[in-house]
């Protein structure tokens, strides 16, 4: 389809404009490997401009509007993200190569955010403090100032909703830099919250190069904090320019989640989630449960199920909306080829056949199930951020915590289990940052605090606790005798 808007065009102060270079960036389908648009390829004095525009945005109105007004915004955003619910989900599935379906899940995702935090703009209180006989005492949540935004390519939508909705919701003035594989969505954001009486520069974006863009936002000294989505060697980058600088940072970077399946548990219930763990978005999901652990009494059987889930599934372009579609781009198939290179014919416990058909150009894998592999293997250990899963036995509770805690990720874990104190047993246990019990991603859950430890990061996005995240604390003391 074609952009309502200019997509070689950048967003800064409330307007269209082209980037200082004058230089763009291809677009390619994932699905077929065409180039499908440009992009601009925005650079450091893109970013100057744009932080300079957030900040006059907070030195004029943007600065002094009330949070119920703020609110208000975000509300009338969320309503045009789903009057434009077509074109984005098209937009979004063509750019990353996700079957249709996901792209829309993503929309009414993004929608739900600037609702959630829309709702919550004015909600946001400080406290009073019993302090010492003639004093009154109370603290403030303002604002960082201006905050920069680097989203990965996988969920655009979703991950500018969790981040820019909170920022937007507290009075920060945001600086976005979106990845260079599929930014069409982002762009479209920007357009649509101007739209929505959004004041200038309160919002900008700025696509291009991670090593150009990226390096010039996250090394900025007026951005008063920094929001990160992607990969550990990133992510390591960001924090260390963050440091030279002095301010916070928001990191998630992925992880290897475990689900842990026990012999007493629902077999019928957990098998689509099970599968869907590992396949959704064609694997290039943060969060995936890409690592089965299960109880050995259980492990053939549910080895032969999933087998025939994974068979089972459909491949296809993206806008034919089958079960999975192309990973993001060459690049990207080409790691997890060298992944699935280090299987041999008989760890391999499952493959879905690739249709004929498929455009010779696009970049397609088999969803796949690994299994015989000792826990420290690299395809147990290391994110893969593909449609790939391991299937590793355990013995019992302390063998399964042994095995789910021993990789350097700690992002999302499960317990399927009919015992309830089992469950809590190992809730408690499980190094990660979301733990569910009978279930997986709580169908994504815009309320729920998500975030992990370890390589997978720090600091918390999504539900109430993120707004706290992109606010400081100020405590103001009055003595009055």
């Amino acid at each position: 389809m074609t952009p309502w808007f200019d997509p070689t065009l950048i967003f800064i102060g409330g307007a269209w404009r082209p980037c200082a270079s004058g230089e763009t960036l291809p677009v390619t389908d994932p699905s077929t490997g065409v180039e499908m648009a440009r992009i601009a390829r925005g650079g450091a004095l893109d970013i100057d401009d744009a932080v300079a525009a957030a900040e006059a945005a907070l030195a004029g109105d943007w600065g002094v509007m009330s949070a119920a007004e703020r609110g208000r915004i975000l509300l009338r955003l969320s309503h045009l993200v789903l009057n434009h619910a077509d074109q984005l989900a098209e937009m979004e599935a063509r750019d990353v190569g996700k079957p249709l379906k996901q792209a829309h899940n993503d929309v009414i995702a993004l929608a739900r955010y600037c609702e959630f935090y829309g709702g919550a703009a004015d909600k946001l209180t400080g406290e009073t403090i019993p302090f010492n006989a003639g004093f009154t005492v109370y603290t403030l949540r303002e604002p960082h100032g201006v905050t920069g935004h680097i989203i990965p390519w996988n969920y655009p939508m979703q991950i500018i909703g969790r981040s820019i909705g909170a920022a937007l919701a507290t009075g920060n003035a945001c600086v976005l830099k979106p990845a260079e594989e599929a930014c069409l969505t982002a762009l479209a954001f920007a357009d649509l919250a101007h739209q929505a009486g959004l004041p200038a520069g309160a919002l900008n974006v700025v696509p291009g190069l991670g090593a150009e863009a990226g390096a010039a936002l996250t090394a900025h000294p007026a951005v008063r904090h920094l929001s990160f989505t992607g990969s550990v060697a990133t992510g390591r980058r960001v924090q260390i320019a963050a440091a030279e600088n002095i301010v916070p940072v928001t990191l998630e970077l992925g992880g290897k989640s475990p689900q842990l399946v026990f012999a007493d548990a629902d077999l019928d219930k957990a098998l689509p989630f099970l599968v869907n763990g590992g396949i959704q978005n064609a694997g290039q999901t943060c969060s995936a449960g890409s690592r089965i652990l299960v109880q050995r009494e259980i492990h053939d059987t549910l080895a032969a199920r999933m087998a025939e889930a994974i068979g089972a599934l459909r491949i296809a372009p993206a806008m034919d909306d089958a079960d999975i579609g192309p990973l993001v781009s060459a690049r990207q198939k080409g790691i997890v080829e060298r992944f699935l290179a280090q299987a041999s014919p008989d760890q391999i416990l499952a493959q879905a056949p690739l249709p004929d058909g498929l455009p010779e150009g696009g970049n397609y894998i088999p969803p796949t199930l690994i299994g015989h592999i000792p826990p420290d293997h690299a395809l147990a250990q290391d994110e893969i951020f593909g449609p790939v899963q391991v299937l590793i036995p355990f013995e019992d509770e302390e063998d399964a915590i042994r095995i789910a805690n021993g990789t350097k990720y700690g992002l999302v874990a499960s317990i399927w289990s009919a015992d309830g104190g089992r469950q809590m047993r190992l809730a408690k246990r499980l190094h990660a940052g979301q733990v569910f019990l009978n279930n997986y991603g709580a169908a994504g859950g815009v309320e729920l605090p998500f975030g992990g430890v370890g390589h997978s990061g720090h600091g918390r996005e999504k539900g109430f606790e993120a707004l706290y995240a992109f606010t400081t604390l100020k405590t103001v003391a009055a003595h009055h005798g």
